[in-house]
C-alpha cells in the first residue's frame, strides 16, 4: 500500500462486515500528495484487505497528519487525531460498494493538540483521550458533555483501555506510573503500585466477563513482563514473560479469549487468557519496526497491525478454531437423537422389569402352572436349628 501508514483499525458494521481503516501519512509520498484517511473491505475467506480503498478522505495541510483512531461500536462514528487539527468525527454509511465517509468538527477536542491515544467504552456512551501533554479526558458520546478534564494526570498519556462494563478507566503514562478513574463522574479511584525498577507502560482490561482483571505491560528492569492486577482491589496478583521483549502495543479480542502483543522490533505474539500461554508467534512480521497499530477482527482469529516502515498486514491467527454455533446446534442434536437410539435399543433387549406391567386380564399376561403339588416357596423345608 502507498504512503506511510500510522495508525489503523476495524470497523464493525451492523450487517455483519467488517472494514478496516488506515490513517496515511503524506511522507514518502509524493510532495504534491496530503495525507490520507481510507476504508478498506475485509474478505474473510483469503483474510486480506481489497487492493483499493472503498472510500477516502484527504486531510487539509493544516490538520497535519492521522496520529490514531478510534472506532465506535456501533461501527458508524470514528475519530481520528491529527497532528495539527486536534480531533476530527467521521460518519460512515452506506453499504460496502456505496461507502459514504462525512467529517465533521468535534467541538471539545478541536484544538487540544495531538493525542496519543484514544478510547470507546465498550457500551459506546463514553469517550476518552489521552494526549501527548498528559491531559486525559473522559466525554459522553454522542453529547460530548465533559465528563473528565485532568491537565495534570500524566506526564504523557501512553496508553488507555476501558473495563468491560464501561466503570472504570486505565490510562497509563510514559514515566512508568499508571492510574484508574471511575469513568461515570471521572474520580480518581487508584494509581497501580509498582516496584522502583518497574514502568508500567501498557493496559487492557479482562473482556471475557468471568476474570476481573487488568493486564498491564511492565518492563521490569532488563526482562519485559505481563502483570495482572485484581480490578476490586487493584492488586497485583502475579505476573508472566508473554513477549519476553519490550511491547509496544497490547490488544485483546472481542470475547476476551486471547492477549496480543507487539513489540519494537515487530514481532508479534498472541496468548490464551484462560492459560496465559502463547498460541501464536509471529517473529519479524514488520522486521526491525516499532509495531503502531494492533487489533484483533471482530469476528476472525485475525489480526491487523500497523508500523511505518511496512504499512498495513494482516495475519491469520494459528489458533485452534472456535465452534460455530449451527455446529453446536448440530452436536446437541445428534446427541439427542443418539440417546434415542441407544434408549430403544436398551428397551427393546432388556427384561421384563423394564417393560410396563400387563393387567389382570390382559391376553398377553404370563399364566403361571403349579406342575409339583409338593412344590412350595421354600424349596429347602423347615430347618432345624
Amino acid at each position: 500500500m502507498q504512503g506511510t501508514v500510522t495508525c489503523g483499525s476495524w470497523i464493525r458494521r451492523p450487517e455483519n462486515l467488517n472494514l478496516v481503516v488506515l490513517g496515511k501519512s503524506s511522507k514518502k509520498r509524493e510532495s504534491a500528495s496530503r495525507s490520507v484517511l481510507e476504508i478498506f473491505s475485509f474478505d474473510p475467506q483469503t483474510a486480506s484487505l481489497s487492493n483499493s480503498p472503498q472510500v477516502t478522505y484527504v486531510f487539509e495541510e493544516t490538520e497535519g497528519e492521522p496520529v490514531t483512531i478510534a472506532v465506535h461500536p456501533s461501527g458508524d462514528d470514528l475519530v481520528c487525531s491529527t497532528s495539527k487539527g486536534g480531533c476530527k468525527l467521521f460518519e460512515l454509511s452506506g453499504q460496502e460498494t456505496n461507502l459514504k465517509l462525512l467529517a465533521k468538527e468535534l467541538p471539545p477536542l478541536q484544538d487540544v493538540g495531538p493525542q496519543n491515544c484514544m478510547a470507546f467504552s465498550v457500551d459506546g456512551s463514553k469517550f476518552a483521550t489521552g494526549g501527548v501533554d498528559g491531559r486525559v479526558r473522559i466525554l459522553k458520546w454522542p453529547s460530548l458533555c465533559i465528563i473528565l478534564d485532568e491537565a495534570k494526570a500524566h506526564n504523557s498519556v501512553r496508553d488507555m483501555d476501558f473495563s468491560l462494563d464501561s466503570e472504570f478507566l486505565a490510562s497509563t503514562s510514559t514515566d512508568g506510573s499508571a492510574r484508574i478513574w471511575k469513568a461515570e463522574d471521572g474520580s480518581a479511584v487508584a494509581t497501580l503500585t509498582r516496584n522502583s525498577d518497574e514502568k508500567i507502560e501498557l493496559c487492557q482490561f479482562s473482556k471475557d466477563g468471568t476474570k476481573p482483571f487488568l493486564f498491564c505491560a511492565v518492563q521490569k528492569g532488563d526482562k519485559a513482563v505481563t502483570s495482572v492486577y485484581d480490578i476490586s482491589t487493584w492488586k497485583k496478583i502475579g505476573y508472566k514473560r508473554l513477549l519476553r521483549k519490550p511491547a509496544a502495543i497490547m490488544s485483546i479480542s472481542l470475547d476476551g479469549k486471547y492477549l496480543a502483543l507487539g513489540s519494537k522490533d515487530g514481532d508479534v505474539c498472541v496468548a490464551e487468557v484462560k492459560t496465559m500461554e502463547v498460541s501464536h508467534l509471529s517473529r519479524r512480521l514488520h522486521l526491525g519496526t516499532c509495531i503502531t497499530s494492533l487489533e484483533f477482527c471482530p469476528s476472525q482469529r485475525v489480526v491487523l497491525t500497523t508500523s511505518n516502515e511496512w504499512g498495513a498486514v494482516v495475519t491469520k491467527l494459528n489458533v485452534p478454531a472456535d465452534w460455530k454455533e449451527w455446529q453446536i446446534y448440530l452436536v446437541l442434536v445428534g446427541l439427542f437423537l443418539a440417546s434415542a437410539v441407544a434408549f430403544y435399543v436398551f428397551f427393546q433387549n432388556s427384561d421384563s422389569f423394564w417393560k410396563f406391567p400387563l393387567g389382570r386380564d390382559q391376553p398377553g399376561r404370563r399364566k403361571f402352572e403349579i406342575l409339583d403339588p409338593q412344590y412350595s416357596e421354600d424349596a429347602f423345608g423347615p430347618l432345624d436349628m
